[in-house]
């Protein structure tokens, strides 16, 4: 039985209220307990700084790198995108880093030697930094690849670039050649 009929009158007139409250009030925990939403990395954000090893031996911490013109590009070895615009990369590295431009390639792969045979290939003379378990990538709050961050010499993110980029077209020469001029 449900109880007497003075029990039932209590429960439906409660009930919905009672109902109410604990949804309001596992609304409130719920919100207190959820981790901020950080704000996406893009134009105007403060670059993170990492320290990572490079491809060869040593390593590169980005802070030291303040004063210069840096072009961060996160890929991966088995992204085809991303070896696609390796050549105008190297092209883009070639043309500029005499007039100052630092271009770090940050690869996410787990194995060394992939990435070494992957450079090897392709020719590339930029360095290539190693980030396997991914610590610079999310930091960046990047997961897909390539993408690609053009900061100023003041450590700012100028640009944000998702996906592949003609890195030697004209339009990406020039506007990196203004950074630099900035000086």
């Amino acid at each position: 039985m449900l109880g007497s009929p003075d029990q039932r009158t209590v429960t439906s007139q409660w009930g919905p209220w009672a109902v109410g409250v604990a949804v309001a009030i596992a609304a409130v925990f719920a919100l207190l307990g959820a981790p901020e939403t950080q704000a996406p990395l893009g134009r105007g954000a403060a670059a993170p700084d990492f320290s990572l090893p490079k491809l060869g031996g040593g390593s590169v911490a980005f802070e030291e790198l303040r004063g210069q013109v840096v072009l961060v590009n996160f890929w991966a070895t088995w992204c085809k995108p991303c070896e696609d615009e390796m050549p105008a990369m190297e092209t883009l590295y070639r043309e500029l880093r005499e007039e100052g431009l630092e271009l770090l390639a940050i690869s996410v792969d787990e194995d060394a030697a992939v990435v070494e045979e992957f450079g090897q290939r392709l020719g590339l003379s930029f360095p290539l930094l190693l980030d396997p378990d991914k610590r610079a990538a999310e930091a960046y709050q990047t997961y897909r690849f390539p993408e690609s961050f053009l900061v100023d010499r003041n450590g700012v993110v100028v640009e944000r670039y998702i996906g592949p980029k003609e890195w030697d077209a004209r339009a990406y020469m020039e506007r990196i050649r203004r950074l630099l001029r900035e000086g």
